[in-house]
Parts: structure tokens; sequence; C-alpha cells
């Protein structure tokens, strides 16, 4: 949710649960001014929370004007101090992997794993026990880079490619009809199209290429891991991920007021195919 109408963004998402006390926000309405200007960003998001043992992480991430171009991302755990975290890699995904259950709260905890490891002593190959080391701070770099890939959404028309090829904000959008609010196919994964590319050219011909350039929802694996439904007699379309639980994205149709939130543990349901 966009930091300039970050009031009305957390009220509408409010129809989950999921809001913020009052010093909170005032907190966040001016921290996140800062962080938009101290870092030269085009938008800041506030992303949302991740919900610890000790302390919960508030996640914001700053925009440059191609809008599908990186992300930087912070965090805080109170509002007002704000940390930049490192890029995510491959590496990252691999290793905090094995790291279950939820957060401690504070970025300098340490997981411990234990890892079978071959050890070579001439011809002879020993398998040896091998204590590794995970910072909370890596975990949480890969989970927010994972619910980012798996369910950001935006709304068909908020974003256009020019012809010179970045992603500019939509200053035109006045947001979808109500009818085409409640279907899937009217929202995308806000981050660089993976499927896209797969698509045939017959597939590829009814789709307008300044507006569809992205992943659509409707073809999501499960089938079935989005909740669909109208709140506020109408006025308001509220999508939820049922597998990153938390994760709750709000459209007010025929306006250009939408946005996404994730209020969780930062738990995967992987159970969600036996669930359907």
């Amino acid at each position: 949710m966009d930091e300039e109408s970050l009031l009305l963004s957390l009220e509408l998402a409010s129809g989950s649960g999921q809001g913020l006390s009052p010093d909170r926000r005032a907190s966040l309405l001016t921290s996140l001014m800062l962080v938009k200007r101290d870092y030269r960003f085009d938008r800041v998001l506030f992303w949302g929370r991740i919900l610890s043992l000790v302390a919960d992480y508030y996640i914001a991430q700053g925009l440059s004007e191609d809008q599908l171009s990186p992300r930087k991302t912070l965090y805080s755990l109170n509002c007002m101090e704000w940390s930049l975290l490192p890029p995510a890699t491959e590496e990252m995904e691999m290793q905090t992997s094995v790291v279950k259950g939820r957060f401690m709260g504070d970025p300098s905890h340490e997981y411990e794993h234990t890892e079978l490891q071959k050890v070579n002593e001439g011809e002879k190959v020993f398998e040896e026990e091998v204590v590794v080391q995970i910072k909370e701070e890596t975990r949480l770099v890969s989970i927010i880079d994972q619910i980012d890939k798996a369910v950001a959404v935006i709304p068909r028309g908020a974003l256009f490619k020019t012809p010179f090829g970045p992603i500019r904000v939509n200053r035109t959008f006045e947001g979808l009809s109500s009818s085409e609010a409640k279907k899937l196919s009217s929202y995308f994964h806000f981050r660089e199209p993976v499927e896209l590319k797969n698509k045939t050219l017959l597939e590829k011909a009814d789709l307008d290429p300044s507006l569809d350039f992205m992943d659509s929802l409707e073809h999501d694996i499960p089938k079935g891991s989005w909740s669909i439904q109208m709140e506020r007699g109408n006025t308001l379309v509220v999508l939820r991920s049922l597998l990153w639980p938390g994760l709750t994205f709000y459209h007010a149709p025929r306006t250009k007021n939408y946005g996404y939130i994730y209020v969780g543990t930062g738990e995967k349901n992987i159970d969600l195919p036996f669930m359907l």
C-alpha cells in the first residue's frame, strides 16, 4: 500500500482484522516520508508486518521510476528507525528453506541446523555432522522475496509499458469496473513475468502489450489458491491468498484505491493442495 494514502489503505484493508494502533500509524506516516526522501525513491510502499515472538517486523519497500525494477526492502521494529535489507539470492532461499516455525523478532538471532556432509579421507568417504548457523535477517530477506514473487498483486491497467521498455504508473487509471473486479483475470502478479514468456503467439494475440505484460492470477497453481469477495455493499473487492495466509489485496472499483498488505507469521501453507 502506498505511503501517500496509508491511512485510507489501512482502513480499506481492515476487514481482515489487519490494523495498526494510532501511535504506529502516526510513526509510519512520518518515517516513510523520510525514507522516501533520504533514499530518493519514486514511491514507498508499506509492505506489511511479520508477526514474531519477541517483536514484530514492519516492512517497507522503495520503488524506482521503473516499477518492475528490483525493489529495495527495509525493516523496522518500532516504525521509526529503518534498516536496509540485502537483495535476495537463490543461495539464501536454499539455505533458509530448512528453518521452520515462527520468527523470533531479533535480526541477529541465529538458527542452528545440522547437516550431513561427505568428507574424503584418502580412498574412504565418511559422512560427518556439521552445524550450520543461519541468521534471522537472511531468513527475513528470503521470506519477503518468496511472498513478493508468489502473491504480490496489482490490478490490470494500474501500470503500463512504455514503447522504450520501462514500466510506469498509469496516471489515467480510474479503477476496474464492478464486473471486471470480480474476475481473477483482472489481476496480475506484481513482478517480472514468468508464464507469459511460455505462451504461444496465438495465446498472445488478444493481449494488449502495453497493459498485459505480467502474469495473470487466474492461472496460479494450485487452482483455488485465491479467495475473492465483495465487501461493504459491493464497493470493495478483497482478494486473500490461501497459499500465504495473511496476504490481503483490496480494490475499490471505479477508483484509484488499491494495494496489498501482508500481516502474518511468514509461514507458507504447504498443505493447501490437499485442502482444496
